[in-house]
C-alpha cells in the first residue's frame, strides 16, 4: 500500500500512532515507528508520517530517538505530526487525565521536543518532563524535521502557528459538509491570525477531510469538490484514508486511483493518502 501511495503520485502517506484505535478496537494492529521504518524501506520519494503522534505514551527524549531514526532511515523524508491525543492510549495504561492536563502536557511536550531535535545537552525540568543532559547525537539529517501541530482549540492553535512548521486540523463539528466546511473556515482564521501575530512566514496546512459527515472517496467528483473548497479556505494538503472493505472509511480503491490519475498535481492542493 505504501509503495503504490508513491507510485499513484501521492506527496504524503501517514499512518495514526496509537496502542489501539478507537475506530477499530477489535481490529489488528501495528506500531507506527516500524510501520513507517518498513514503508522507507520499500519507497524512496514520498514524505512518510505520523498523523498523529501524542504524548500519551511517549517521553519527548525517546520519542525524539525515533524522529531521528525515521528521518535517517527515510532519507529525510520524515514528517512528524503532533497532537494532544484522545485518551484512550493513556486509560490503557492505567492513566487518567482531564482534557486540560493533556493539553498543558502537549503544550510542554512539544517545545521539548522541539529543543531535542535542535541541540545537543538538552536540559529540562517541566511540570511532566525532566531531562538531563540528554544527548541527541547525530542530530537530523536534513536542518529540521518538520514538526506539524495537530489542533482545534485556541491555545493549540497558537502553539502550532507560533512554533510548528505546519498546522493540522480535522475541522471539528457539522452535520453537512457547508456546516463542516463553516467550522473549518473559522479554524483556518483563526489559525492565520495567531500566524499574522507571531510574524510567522507561510505555514503548511493540511486538513483531514474524513472528519466531515461525508467519506472524501465516495466519489471522485465529491472528493474534488472538497478538495477545492479546502484550497479555497487556504490549506496546502489535504488527507484522505485509503478506501476499506467495510467499517470506517468504506469505498472502493478504483476511487483512489481515479483520483490519484485526474487530481495528483493541481496546484493548489496536494493529496495525501493515509
Amino acid at each position: 500500500m505504501w509503495r503504490a501511495a508513491e507510485e499513484m503520485g501521492f506527496d504524503h502517506a501517514w499512518t495514526y500512532d496509537h496502542l489501539v484505535w478507537g475506530g477499530l478496537p477489535d481490529a489488528s494492529w501495528f506500531a507506527a515507528v516500524p510501520t513507517l521504518a518498513a514503508a522507507a524501506g520499500v519507497t524512496s520519494s514520498i514524505g512518510l508520517g505520523t498523523f498523529v503522534s501524542s504524548p500519551n505514551y511517549r517521553h519527548p527524549y525517546t520519542f525524539a530517538r525515533d524522529v531521528l531514526t525515521l528521518d535517517d532511515v527515510s532519507g529525510g523524508r520524515f514528517l512528524c505530526g503532533l497532537g494532544t491525543g484522545g485518551d484512550l492510549d493513556a486509560r490503557i495504561l492505567g492513566e487518567e487525565r482531564t482534557l486540560k492536563q493533556r493539553v498543558d502536557r502537549f503544550h510542554e511536550f512539544v517545545p521539548l521536543l522541539d529543543r531535542l531535535l535542535r541541540e545537543d545537552r538538552v536540559d529540562h525540568e517541566g511540570a511532566w518532563y525532566s531531562a538531563r543532559g540528554a544527548r541527541t547525537l547525530p542530530g537530523p539529517v536534513r536542518h529540521r524535521v518538520p514538526l506539524l501541530v495537530a489542533a482545534n482549540g485556541p491555545r493549540s492553535i497558537r502553539l502550532a502557528a507560533t512554533l510548528g512548521d505546519g498546522w493540522i486540523t480535522y475541522g471539528g463539528r457539522g452535520d453537512t459538509l457547508d456546516e463542516w466546511f463553516a467550522h473549518v473556515g473559522e479554524l483556518a482564521t483563526r489559525f492565520s491570525d495567531a500566524a499574522d501575530a507571531a510574524g510567522r512566514g507561510p505555514l503548511d496546512r493540511l486538513l483531514s477531510l474524513d472528519s466531515s459527515p461525508r467519506f472524501s472517496l465516495e466519489s471522485v467528483e465529491l472528493y474534488a469538490e472538497m478538495a477545492g473548497r479546502a484550497a479555497a479556505l487556504g490549506f496546502t494538503d489535504v488527507v484522505t484514508h485509503w478506501p476499506r472493505a467495510e467499517g470506517p472509511y468504506a469505498g472502493d480503491v478504483s476511487v483512489l486511483e481515479a483520483v490519484a490519475a485526474q487530481v495528483v498535481g493541481d496546484e493548489g492542493e496536494r493529496p495525501c493518502a493515509g
